[in-house]
């Protein structure tokens, strides 16, 4: 007799439907967590942050994701190409990685050329300690004045006649402290161009003659020297200080390949003989300038700094001639043992690239000061340039 509905087993309908269930389940899940079938494969392409580089996150070639570099500090624009490769800023170099805030500048920041061209250069007075010497064509006065809560001392020509006259800071080269003396390897230069109707200044830099000591990390203490002198012009009835050129002679020579990338007040620019726009090269050749027994707290974090060719790129002109507003001119012996010609023409093409105005001169079997005729020549050459750009006259 057949089995009617009532009488079929329940526990088997049940364990059946249960099976099949299950078994609906497992295959579901089976083809969520598989890969897609062979030919239809397709990479995630996820920015992991912003500023970053695409990249595979999954499927084949998938890599990590590749930060981009970071901005310069203080880079605000690109004007033109630039001999090597933009800096990468390494400040600061051990930065404290705290979520949410600014990581700690580094200590030397401030000494970098952007960290130059951030800070201010208030100057001050202009000091007439007394009369040193007149000439037929010139009075030669010693000076002081402020710069940094320093006291800096110096030589001034101020010419006969009627003025305001232009200005040309002249910046002695590396002389032993103890042997310098004010006036020393500019005076020449100063009588030369006071005679052509040009008030001329020779500072003696932080820690030569009567000036104070001061910091002077990667030689920018006696850039600020002369940035604060350039601001202290207008305290001398006789100078005009909307004309200002710089000349510089082995150190000093740097030093105005330093600001002439921080200040555009400088109209024109004369490198005699200079020392490397790049300071890795100054301090394999020198040293750092920090004398061994310093007790200076920041000595050992400077140390390192000078020892990090990233973060020396931060402190060297030549990679920075893009900001340079100036007309300059270089004169270079082909003899110079002091400061190979190699480091002259490193400015000279530097410049270029950068697409500035730049007139380069080399003197046969001249050394590191030139002698003679072409001492002569160097000197002519340079009044006129200064004629050029300072009086806007030529001959």
């Amino acid at each position: 007799m057949a089995r009617s509905p009532a009488t079929t087993r329940p526990f088997a309908g049940s364990a059946c439907a249960a099976l099949l269930l299950l078994t609906l389940l497992a295959a579901c899940s089976w083809r969520s967590e598989s890969s897609p079938a062979a030919g239809t494969a397709t990479s995630v392409v996820s920015r992991v942050a912003s500023g970053t580089t695409p990249v595979a996150t999954s499927g084949r070639g998938a890599a990590q994701a590749t930060p981009a570099p970071p901005t310069p500090i203080g880079a605000a624009l690109t004007l033109a190409a630039t001999p090597f490769p933009r800096p990468q800023p390494t400040l600061p170099l051990h930065p404290t990685a705290t979520p949410g805030l600014t990581p700690t500048p580094h200590p030397l920041a401030d000494y970098t050329i952007d960290g130059l061209r951030r800070r201010q250069y208030p100057g001050g007075t202009i000091e007439i300690l007394g009369t040193l010497d007149a000439t037929d064509a010139y009075t030669r006065y010693a000076i002081a004045y402020p710069s940094d809560g320093l006291r800096i001392t110096g030589v001034m020509h101020v010419p006969h006649g009627q003025g305001p006259f232009p200005v040309v800071i002249l910046n002695h080269g590396y002389i032993p402290p103890d042997q310098y003396w004010p006036g020393a390897d500019t005076w020449r230069e100063a009588d030369f161009l006071a005679r052509r109707g040009y008030l001329c200044i020779a500072p003696d830099f932080r820690g030569w003659a009567g000036s104070d000591q001061g910091p002077n990390y990667f030689r920018t203490g006696i850039v600020i020297d002369v940035l604060n002198l350039v601001s202290s012009l207008p305290s001398v009835p006789q100078a005009d200080p909307e004309r200002v050129g710089l000349w510089g002679h082995s150190m000093g020579g740097g030093l105005v390949a330093k600001a002439i990338t921080i200040d555009p007040r400088i109209d024109a620019a004369v490198l005699y003989g200079p020392v490397s726009a790049y300071d890795l090269d100054n301090i394999q050749k020198w040293g750092d300038g920090l004398p061994d027994d310093s007790d200076d707290p920041l000595a050992p974090i400077y140390r390192e700094a000078a020892r990090d060719p990233a973060f020396i790129r931060l402190t060297s002109a030549t990679f920075y001639f893009h900001y340079v507003t100036a007309a300059v001119q270089i004169h270079q012996g082909t003899a110079d043992t002091v400061t190979p010609p190699e480091w002259a023409r490193a400015i000279r093409d530097s410049l270029q690239l950068a697409g500035r105005s730049v007139e380069y001169y080399e003197y046969p079997g001249q050394g590191h000061a030139f002698q003679g005729q072409s001492w002569q020549l160097f000197m002519e050459r340079t009044a006129a340039f200064f004629d050029a750009h300072l009086k806007g006259t030529t001959t």
